[in-house]
């Protein structure tokens, strides 16, 4: 079938499935609970917040005790917010970046550090590890979230020790929300189309769910830079998901659900064909020619259960079980290259909460997580030899940890966490933490935190871009090294009234990671190759200040104003400490917003300015057409990216229309190392073919629409 008419076909199915799921609940008045998850993350995200009549989109939370940035449901409708990954723009925190020209994977990087150092988690189950993580950011609609919240730095010792630099976690729409029904359809000028569905479900008094369907793709890919590569690769990508909630009559919890994801992409050039393409016709003098490019297939299905048992009346006592489990199978082409690969992920928490009283609360806990890869992986470039591996490799690690909290009032609060876990093959490893919080006024907040992380890394998936390269590898590209390191931050904020608001605020913090083994993706000690090694003590660091402001000037309008500043240094071989490449060193962000009287009308505007970085020192010599160097000094330039959106809102539809990048600012040279044939046909044959140099965006201008439709349960 084709592929345009399977599209719609599906999109089709998937309306009509949850219309006829909203019109089973229209009208039915059974109770709507009102209830805090297991972790009661949903309580704490909202202690301390300032609620005005209307949402603000992004802000930092007052009452939790690490620093926390929440983006509201308001705040994802800001943007066009497709996927997570597009879910960041008004976030100097978040910066995020496409990890090659290729395969269309985006990458966050959080303290100036890759995400794969930043744990992601869903409702506190961790979530996008291993080979779920280069295109994790992809597969989660922003119009199924209610909120995103970014913690930095070290974290609690309850969801695990993989969060080094910080923790994100998604909150998704509830089975107890009253909207049966909401539907958000954009299209773009690229040609992507996107259809999110969410149907809340109420079964009675102890039962519901929420249904949770999307489906996108581009019916065709362009190359506007012309230089021989598609700028985006086709997709297309079938996302369902359904939960559910039980709340029995003695306050037990029971959560649950299910999700099942189907994702391909093909990029590179055209006419790309895995089956038949060999080295042979790259080969210099040869007569014939085939397409460069990347052929991707992604499935997935994950299931948890989250059970809450109260032990007391006052719910003061309680003990909870957290189970996942995930499975992901990748089968990847990059020109004569593959790789394919499963993985099964199971996550188990089971913990005891007592809060003693007001002032003092403890959790302990046991918790173990094991993942299995199965991977066959053939490595065929140019000038290089054919390198391979295949079989099973378990990584496994479980633990015990507690935690105590202690509160004085308002004004001072302190939580330190203590972990114990045993990784295979690499012993015992024990993580503390500590956060502590101080307001000596109502308008000031202090803030420290500090603690241990520890991550086995996944260096082939973790660093996806490295296979659009005709680069060889060296080192241990294999390697499942567990990387080791501190991170140590504070914060200070001060909400002052204005026009006899409270949402007004200054904040500053600052954060500092330190490395204590780290697998380092060398691109500059090689000439043509990609080293793999492990720090080993090596210095790496990174320091981090940022600065943030936000206002409402005049009624219905807001200016929120964030800066961050970047210092990433490592230790390369060969080099000494240098200046990490390719990372921002600075970032600003303004964001305006404007509603009308009863927000019929809502105007957002935002501008970001991103600071130079510097290039791989195999880019620095690089010249244009005039012979004039590219990268002055060896730094990116400085670029401006600007949106806009409009929104027109009706009684249950929100229209709205915008645009990205109007700068139509784009990355040139995205294709380095690449010839044309007699033809005029562009062939990545040299053995210096790289599509993962990338610093900026691949993408010029994009303009959309949409609209949101939202039927609301009737009283």
């Amino acid at each position: 079938m084709n592929i345009r008419y399977y599209f719609i076909l599906t999109a089709a199915v998937l309306f009509g499935t949850a219309v006829y799921a909203s019109a089973q609940v229209v009208g039915n008045n059974g109770e709507i609970i009102d209830t805090t998850d297991i972790y009661k993350d949903r309580a704490d995200s909202l202690q301390g917040t300032v609620f005005v009549a209307r949402q603000a989109g992004n802000y930092l939370s007052k009452g939790k005790p690490i620093r926390t940035e929440v983006i509201s449901a308001a705040g994802l409708c800001k943007m066009a917010c497709c996927n997570l990954a597009e879910s960041f723009e008004n976030s100097a925190s978040v910066t995020v970046g496409y990890s090659d020209a290729v395969t269309g994977a985006r990458q966050i990087r959080l303290l100036g550090l890759s995400g794969t150092y930043t744990q992601m988690l869903d409702e506190n189950r961790p979530v996008m590890r291993g080979l779920a993580a280069p295109f994790g950011l992809s597969y989660v609609p922003g119009q199924w979230l209610e909120s995103i919240q970014i913690a930095k730095g070290s974290s609690s010792v309850i969801n695990g020790a993989e969060s080094i630099t910080g923790q994100i976690n998604l909150e998704h729409r509830k089975p107890t929300d009253e909207k049966p029904l909401f539907i958000n359809a954009a299209v773009m000028s690229d040609t992507k189309m996107d259809l999110n569905v969410a149907s809340s479900l109420q079964m009675g008094a102890n039962w519901s769910t929420v249904i949770l369907g999307h489906v996108s793709g581009n019916i065709k890919s362009f190359d506007h830079n012309r230089d021989g590569f598609l700028d985006d690769p086709a997709m297309l990508q079938f996302n369902l998901s359904n939960r559910w909630l039980y709340y029995a009559d003695n306050g037990v919890q029971v959560r649950f659900g299910v999700r099942a994801l189907q994702d391909s992409r093909k990029g590179g050039q055209e006419g790309y064909d895995h089956n038949t393409y060999t080295l042979n016709e790259l080969e210099p003098g040869s007569k014939t020619y085939a397409p460069w490019g990347s052929d991707i297939m992604n499935r997935s299905i994950n299931g948890y259960l989250k059970v809450g048992v109260p032990l007391n009346e006052d719910n003061s006592q309680n003990i909870a079980l957290v189970a996942d489990y995930n499975y992901y199978d990748m089968d990847s082409y990059f020109g004569a290259t593959k790789y394919l690969a499963g993985q099964h992920s199971a996550f188990a928490n089971l913990l005891y909460q007592n809060e003693v009283n007001e002032s003092h609360k403890f959790t302990v806990g046991l918790s173990a997580n094991a993942d299995r890869f199965n991977e066959d992986f053939i490595r065929r470039v140019l000038a290089a030899p054919e390198v391979s591996k295949s079989g099973i490799t378990n990584l496994v690690n479980a633990g015990v940890f507690g935690e105590y909290t202690f509160h004085a009032g308002e004004k001072f609060s302190a939580i330190a966490g203590l972990r114990g876990d045993w990784y295979h093959k690499n012993g015992i490893k024990v993580t503390p933490r500590l956060t502590l919080k101080y307001s000596p006024f109502d308008e000031i907040v202090i803030r420290a935190n500090g603690g241990r992380g520890l991550r086995y890394s996944t260096p082939l998936v973790d660093n996806i871009g490295v296979f659009s390269t005709g680069k060889a590898f060296n080192g241990n590209f294999d390697a499942h090294t567990l990387e080791d390191a501190w991170t140590f931050g504070g914060n200070i904020t001060y909400y002052f009234p204005f026009r006899g608001l409270s949402n007004t605020y200054l904040s500053f913090d600052y954060f500092r990671t330190q490395f204590v083994q780290q697998m380092v993706v060398d691109y500059e000690h090689t000439p043509n190759a990609i080293d793999f090694y492990n720090l080993d003590g090596r210095r790496s660091f990174t320091d981090n200040y940022q600065l943030d402001f936000s206002i409402e000037p005049v009624d219905r309008f807001t200016v929120t104003a964030t800066f961050r500043y970047t210092n990433a240094k490592i230790e390369l071989e060969g080099k000494g400490l240098v200046e990490k490449p390719m990372t921002s060193r600075y970032k600003g962000v303004l964001n305006l917003q404007y509603a009308t009287n009863l927000n019929k009308w809502i105007f957002d505007f935002t501008a970001s300015v991103n600071g130079q970085s510097r290039v791989y020192d195999f880019m620095a010599e690089m010249k244009d057409d005039n012979g004039n160097l590219i990268y002055k000094k060896g730094l990116t330039p400085v670029y401006p990216l600007l949106y806009l959106q409009v929104t027109k809102r009706f009684k249950g539809v929100d229209v709205y229309v915008g645009g990205e990048n109007l700068t139509n600012f784009r990355q040139k040279d995205v294709i380095l190392g690449s010839t044309r044939d007699a033809a005029g046909n562009v062939v990545p044959s040299k053995a210096s073919f790289d599509a993962s140099a990338i610093w900026g965006p691949l993408m010029g201008i994009k303009v959309y629409a949409g609209v949101r439709f939202t039927l609301w349960k009737k009283a």
